[in-house]
């Protein structure tokens, strides 16, 4: 008896869907394994990149991870550019190992580019902030500091850190400094605004006394920021805020006009009342009660009707 075996019945056409049928499958490929991120937010790292390449063989999207990251050499950026994506898709343990990675490549490689070592101590710190860790967030933060001093993230997160630990004074002195780089930033007005009656509530009339030292922006930072190229993420930001302000604004504008005619209506003055349900249509030409307003009108209605 040996090893043959029986061929399968039906002939070679059957022999050949079996030996097609046997033919090892592909495995999936280590990126599949690395680099999967889920989810959808998307705050903070810095440097992010901005195009998107067509996907690979595995289905997932990796040639950015070989996008330039300022000075870092090729395997350090990508260790960087792989921490952007990770944060983007909210998975922030994994992009803080990634930053942690390239930190500790710059040491062993002696790499020398303060820009470029602050810039990843500051997002390994917006990582530390959206874990909760408070703590390290503040040390990453004074570290990308002393680097590049001045820089507007590492102080915005540092500030939100001490806030989280209630260290209003510092995060008061922080929430200041960015606002003498940056006077349009929102978040940084709010929180002014917020710790200032915290604090007053705390330390009394005197609470600016309890205050430490605010530093000075040199004008040089100013200019600098000032001129910084924006990038789409900020842009887009800055559009959507714009975007909601001006829409809020017109509400207003239309809400006084429209009760501005109302009340000119009951006083009988239709006149006035039908300039100004014109009014609220050039401000919001969409809304038919204000239409029905006007067309309702008669110079002698004995019912007006207002909506």
């Amino acid at each position: 008896m040996g090893n043959a075996q029986e061929k399968p019945p039906g002939g070679s056409a059957a022999g050949a869907a079996s030996k097609e049928n046997r033919q090892p499958r592909r495995a999936p490929g280590k990126e599949a394994a690395n680099g999967a991120a889920r989810g959808s937010s998307r705050a903070g790292a810095e440097e992010e990149p901005q195009q998107q390449p067509p996907p690979d063989s595995s289905g997932m999207d990796r040639s950015y991870l070989d996008a330039p990251a300022g000075a870092l050499p090729p395997h350090l950026a990508r260790l960087k550019n792989e921490g952007n994506y990770l944060f983007k898709n909210g998975q922030f343990g994994d992009a803080l190992e990634k930053y942690s990675q390239a930190i500790n490549g710059c040491s062993e490689a002696g790499i020398d580019s303060p820009e470029d070592l602050s810039i990843l101590y500051s997002n390994r710190a917006a990582c530390y902030l959206k874990n909760g860790n408070s703590g390290d967030c503040i040390q990453d933060c004074n570290k990308a500091l002393e680097l590049q001093p001045f820089s507007l993230k590492p102080l915005l997160r540092r500030a939100m850190a001490n806030e989280s630990l209630e260290r209003y004074r510092k995060a008061y002195v922080d929430y200041k400094t960015v606002l003498q780089i940056d006077t349009g930033m929102q978040a940084a007005n709010d929180s002014v605004n917020r710790i200032t009656k915290v604090l007053i509530e705390q330390d009394g009339p005197q609470w600016r006394e309890e205050l430490p030292e605010i530093p000075v922006v040199p004008l040089s930072v100013q200019q600098q920021h000032r001129e910084r190229p924006v990038s789409i993420e900020q842009a887009q930001a800055r559009a959507a805020r714009a975007a909601q302000e001006e829409a809020r604004r017109k509400e207003a504008r239309f809400t006084l006009l429209k009760h501005e005619g109302n009340s000119l209506v009951k006083k009988g003055q239709f006149q006035e009342a039908l300039e100004k349900y014109s009014e609220c249509l050039s401000v919001k030409s969409d809304e038919c009660a204000v239409y029905t307003n006007r067309r309702k009108f008669s110079p002698l209605p004995v019912e007006p009707f207002v909506s």
